[in-house]
């Protein structure tokens, strides 16, 4: 991977704030159509910090050629209720979501970008962003020293706290969780499951995991802040180890790592603006069910990188013109918002008991196999059109929110 000490060009076609898997594919992509590009970190290197479980979904995994950053397969998981009902899930004969070392995937997609030809300047961070008529320019510290470099477009790949969107001020996610994971070793890992926890007394709203990752397994959780009250996120966590009803589980457990971060989900009003847009976390691209980003991101990407190519190449990058490419974002902001009235319905806005009742329900075998053939990570809305359809205690046990899912 070929490193940059300072810019080797006056104007870029684009420059892209964050150097992940979302900065990384868009930088290939836009390579592929024959762009200029520059990769901006503000860290040393690629793939840390990470903040998340993870995970890449088949779909994802699909677009990259990067198996051998695979820690694990996971074609099944054991969900449990807050009073200990267990559902088991999923079949070896068809893998749901790779479990993968997060430094060698986001250095792979990368350098994907860097092979084709576009530029990377780690240990540098924007300052100022000035639009112009014919150009934008970034003002960049890099390496103590001032850069200004000029370029048709600036995307904003740059995280939950993405400094373009701030800087910019461009709105806020329509939500904005918070998740905290430790990395173990000793945990009774079943081959190619996770497990995942419920409960008001240790994932408020949400639910906690523990997902194999090769040697190792990430245990971690995810909440609302308003929804925490007086306990943090690595309260509850040691709470699931050693308080709660699976307790036993994480008795041979030793604590090698932490993570924690922000999980922004529901896209702001307006991701592109003149001369810039924005990718994934930055622009509240995770799943609302899940807290994964990186499918949805390269989805943006491809949907929208054909297009702002189109305007790089005929110098149109107004205000209008990126509002307008903005609006093929909309399937995707309306899917993203039912599956949060899924969620809603059948998790968050559902009390400990009223969640072991449809634990009940989904442990039969009828329900369970529903699940098994029609569950997707990457799109719940079958799978939950089905059950409010098709399994009669659902249309009890869901809110208006799951109406809103079936008739919205």
């Amino acid at each position: 991977m070929v490193l940059m000490g300072a810019p080797s060009k006056e104007f870029y076609d684009a420059v892209i704030i964050g150097a992940g898997p979302i900065g990384g594919y868009l930088g290939w992509n836009l390579r592929r159509l024959g762009h200029s590009v520059l990769i901006i970190e503000e860290h040393s290197e690629v793939g840390r910090p990470f903040q998340c479980a993870g995970l890449v979904n088949p779909s994802a995994m699909a677009r990259v050629p990067l198996e051998k950053s695979v820690l694990s397969p996971i074609w099944g998981a054991r969900i449990n209720s807050p009073n200990g009902i267990t559902v088991d899930i999923g079949s070896p004969e068809r893998i749901r979501t790779w479990s993968v070392c997060r430094k060698k995937f986001d250095e792979g997609v990368v350098k994907l970008a860097v092979d084709s030809g576009a530029e990377l300047l780690l240990n540098s961070r924007p300052t100022n962003i000035t639009k112009y008529d014919e150009f934008a320019e970034v003002t960049v510290n890099s390496a103590d020293r001032e850069v200004k470099i000029r370029c048709a477009l600036v995307c904003g790949c740059d995280g939950a706290h993405s400094w373009v969107r701030r800087f910019l001020r461009m709105g806020r996610p329509k939500e904005m969780m918070i998740g905290y994971q430790v990395e173990v070793t000793g945990y009774p890992n079943e081959v190619g499951k996770l497990d995942m926890f419920t409960g008001s007394q240790i994932a408020p709203g949400f639910f906690s995991w523990a997902i194999p990752s090769g040697e190792t397994t990430r245990i971690g959780m995810w909440s609302k802040a308003e929804l925490l009250t007086d306990k943090s996120c690595e309260m509850l966590i040691s709470d699931l180890m050693n308080e709660s009803i699976w307790k036993n589980r994480f008795e041979n457990c030793t604590i090698i790592g932490r993570f924690g971060g922000p999980v922004p989900s529901g896209l702001i009003k307006y991701p592109l603006k003149e001369r810039v847009a924005l990718f994934g976390d930055a622009s509240g691209a995770c799943k609302p069910t899940t807290g994964g980003g990186i499918s949805t991101g390269f989805d943006q990407v491809d949907t929208l990188a054909p297009k702002l190519s189109e305007s790089i190449i005929s110098g149109d990058l107004s205000e209008e013109r990126m509002q307008r490419i903005g609006k093929s974002l909309d399937p995707m902001r309306k899917k993203l918002e039912r599956i949060r009235a899924l969620r809603n319905a059948f998790l968050t806005e559902a009390t400990d008991d009223e969640l072991d009742e449809v634990f009940k329900v989904w442990s039969r075998p009828d329900v369970t196999e529903i699940i098994n053939q029609s569950g997707e990570i990457d799109n719940p809305i079958p799978l939950g059109l089905r059950l409010l359809k098709e399994v009669p205690e659902f249309r009890s046990l869901a809110t208006k929110a799951a109406s809103a899912v079936i008739w919205g």
